[in-house]
């Protein structure tokens, strides 16, 4: 099986795990993208996805202008209409929220993190098939966990029996990922994402771990030029030369 096919394979079968773990209050509404965006997101892996890669970043889980509307990790629309060349039709989560609607590459709000991180990305290499030569995205959850009142719950809040549930599967998947694309490199765009794969990972694996600055607006550091330091951090780690 190729990589592109395993890959396939492993994400549906975290569709499915994923599914069955019941998420109670104060969580109302949970998307997957994966699942009603899977037609946006077949398109990264077929495209970028084909072959392993020497760094492979991982991020949390899906912004609600971003990843929730176009299926693409750290999914700014912009970035994965224009750079990438990805627009495919977005269908409705089962359950929308109503202050959260789901409407794909019609949606005219930025995800700050995605334009930061793929900002830098597309700066550094103007055409998007030479980043992924060598680099690939990830999101560690694919789920969007929202309260009554819209507000985003990440994946750490969540209840511990519901927490460690979604861990185990996504543990799992991450696993798989290492596996099958095989990274010298993993890189947690910040300290959540980092130490999933650290404990995922474990001594299992020769991948050597590093991180950077999360891109989210939220972070004060963030907000002082996240692009040099991120630059800055690759650098040091002789990620980036």
């Amino acid at each position: 099986m190729n990589t592109v096919d395993s890959l396939f394979k492993a994400t549906r079968r975290l569709n499915r795990q994923l599914a069955e773990i019941s998420i109670g209050p104060p969580v109302t509404h949970v998307y997957n993208p994966l699942e009603y965006g899977w037609d946006a997101h077949e398109i990264y892996l077929q495209r970028f996805a084909s072959e392993p890669k020497r760094v492979l970043f991982l991020g949390m889980n899906p912004g609600p202008f971003g990843m929730a509307q176009t299926a693409v990790p750290f999914g700014e629309i912009a970035a994965v209409r224009d750079w990438m060349e990805i627009e495919a039709p977005i269908r409705k989560p089962p359950n929308e929220h109503p202050k959260r609607p789901i409407t794909g590459f019609a949606c005219t709000r930025s995800e700050v993190s995605g334009r930061r991180l793929w900002g830098l990305f597309s700066e550094r290499y103007p055409q998007a098939k030479d980043f992924f030569k060598e680099h690939f995205v990830a999101n560690y959850c694919p789920l969007v966990f929202m309260e009554e009142t819209g507000r985003n719950r990440t994946p750490d809040k969540l209840a511990k029996e519901e927490r460690e549930a979604v861990h185990a599967q996504c543990d799992a998947y991450l696993r798989e990922l290492v596996r099958i694309l095989q990274p010298e490199w993993l890189i947690g765009v910040g300290d959540f994402a980092l130490g999933r794969a650290t404990r995922a990972l474990g001594d299992a694996t020769n991948v050597r771990l590093g991180k950077v600055l999360h891109p989210s607006p939220a972070s004060p550091a963030a907000n002082r030029g996240w692009a040099e330091q991120a630059t800055a951090q690759l650098t040091e780690q002789g990620i980036w030369s």
